[in-house]
């Protein structure tokens, strides 16, 4: 048996927490603590991290990490990214503006994005349909990156388990790649 690190990262209320908690097979770690940013209104908010884990029909376990959503926890963001098999960005398209959110966790994680898979999930497009995935496309190509984007729901497993597949076939495939 193997195991694989996947992080999870986003905004404050993104859904790593919610994600975590609906794919994972033991209950989640969460370091939640009482929310005192009054822009959000959210009763809680991660400041450490959020771990599960998963185990895949090979035997391989993935731990799945979730960071803290605020900028002012960035550092966690480094220590969580090292030595992980790929990066989950989730957007919440109800923000104000979900792109420049994007931008910032593309900043945020450019270095380790140079050397390992990522996948964008956007949510709450049911009820805030723009910006479009075409535009977040976009936005990742304006970063010189091509990246699968995909709507989710971060409370439906499948949704996420779809995430998570997508972003180890990009693995596979930059396998296979490198062995031609």
């Amino acid at each position: 048996m193997r195991e694989y690190k996947i992080v999870f990262t986003g905004t404050m209320g993104a859904g790593k927490t919610t994600a975590i908690a609906a794919i994972s097979e033991t209950p989640p770690v969460v370091t939640d603590v009482a929310n005192n940013d009054a822009s959000l209104s959210k009763a809680k908010t991660t400041v450490g991290l959020d771990f599960g884990q998963l185990t895949l029909d090979t035997g391989d376990r993935l731990r799945l990490f979730g960071t803290p959503g605020q900028a002012r926890f960035d550092f966690m963001w480094r220590i969580l990214a090292q030595n992980a098999l790929g990066i989950i960005i989730l957007v919440d398209n109800s923000r104000p503006d979900p792109l420049a959110d994007l931008d910032a966790y593309l900043t945020g994680f450019a270095e380790v994005l140079r050397n390992i898979p990522c996948t964008v999930g956007v949510g709450r497009m049911d009820s805030h349909t723009q910006p479009d995935l075409d535009a977040f496309s976009a936005r990742l190509e304006a970063h010189g990156l091509v990246l699968p984007v995909l709507p989710v729901d971060v409370r439906r497993r499948e949704d996420v388990a779809l995430l998570i597949d997508t972003l180890l076939s990009q693995m596979e495939s930059s396998m296979t790649g490198s062995e031609t």
